[in-house]
């Protein structure tokens, strides 16, 4: 048995030999043989450097870094390209996945369980947004034309069989978790704590947290279209009941019919405001086709470090060599695949 951990990182550079650590006495407990693969997402700190080190420390350590930034989304599809593990862990790098739970999700996975996902059942945070992620979670879950777990991440084990189904879907403005419901197979929850960023602070703000939203819901649901179907019945109804009412008021009492131009202001800002909605909901849609059919990569590989054997590099890749902590200050030898 071989497991693979994939570590999206970004801005963790100090948590990163502290993760690296866990997963180790993890996969210890477990007694399988194991690759971490940790996906440098253009962070900005020196997790280049810190990868290096621990890459040239240990062989079972897989480095790819990123030209820039792509998102942690893209930043697990490439390391789920590349791993060769029976199974996968999608972990994020700031510690808030603990390592330690992997050994609950392999017994559930050696069950018979296909995937075996990490259920948040209380996660430190502030109140507002602790409150705001379970929303979200129930609301999608409503609007979602396939059964999304409540309170489920990224983070979970992923067999075989189901990585390679999600790796040969084919978009490219990718939300992991809905894609993992989206193929099927035998799921279960482990419940754990969610803790709090270990080092540093949450690079997540609402404005991003209101781009997954939308990414999640337009991916995976046609209500907001249903929406506008019903806006419009609506605006026709209340346009029809109100003509009635206007005639049968000018007919038996016109000096009480309304008038001037107040409301007609109010009925056009109305109408505009109905429209401008419908307009944002159906933009939302083509701006993710229109990303869709550009046809560009999730991401763009800029090095890797000790690739497995046997696998397929990314076009135009290049494979960085390190011989240890002490040859970093010297260069790194690269060779172009």
């Amino acid at each position: 048995m071989k497991l693979s951990a994939i570590i999206a990182c970004y801005r963790d550079a100090p948590a990163v030999p502290q993760m690296y650590e866990r997963l180790v006495q993890a996969f210890a407990r477990i007694g399988a043989d194991y690759e971490i693969i940790f996906v440098n997402d253009g962070s900005p700190d020196d997790a280049h450097e810190v990868l290096a080190a621990l890459a040239g420390r240990d062989q079972n350590v897989v480095v790819i870094n990123h030209a820039r930034a792509f998102g942690s989304q893209s930043a697990f599809t490439s390391g789920m390209r590349i791993a060769t593990g029976d199974a996968v862990v999608l972990l994020d790098g700031d510690l808030q996945d603990p390592p330690e739970l992997i050994p609950e999700l392999v017994a559930r996975w050696q069950e018979g369980f296909d995937v075996v996902y990490g259920e948040r059942v209380k996660r430190k945070a502030p109140f507002v947004m602790r409150h705001a992620y379970k929303l979200f979670y129930r609301l999608f879950r409503r609007l979602a034309y396939v059964n999304v777990p409540l309170d489920a991440g990224d983070f979970g084990l992923i067999d075989r069989r189901v990585l390679d189904a999600i790796n040969s879907l084919p978009e490219k403005q990718r939300f992991l978790r809905g894609m993992r419901a989206w193929v099927g197979f035998k799921q279960i929850g482990v419940p754990y704590v969610r803790p709090e960023r270990v080092f540093g602070r949450t690079t997540n703000s609402l404005h991003k947290n209101l781009g997954w939203a939308r990414r999640a819901i337009v991916s995976f649901s046609y209500a907001p279209l249903d929406l506008i179907t019903g806006l419009a019945m609506i605006v026709v109804a209340i346009s029809a009941v109100t003509l009635v009412l206007e005639v049968a008021v000018r007919l038996i009492d016109p000096s009480s019919a309304p008038k001037g131009l107040t409301t007609v202001i109010v009925v056009v800002l109305f109408i505009g405001g109905v429209q401008l909605l419908c307009l944002a909901i159906i933009g939302s849609y083509i701006a993710q086709m229109y990303e869709e059919i550009k046809g560009r990569p999730s991401f763009v590989v800029e090095s890797i470090i000790n690739p497995p054997r046997g696998v397929q590099l990314p076009p135009g890749a290049v494979v960085e060599e390190a011989a240890g902590v002490e040859a970093l200050g010297a260069g790194r030898v690269r060779m172009r695949v």
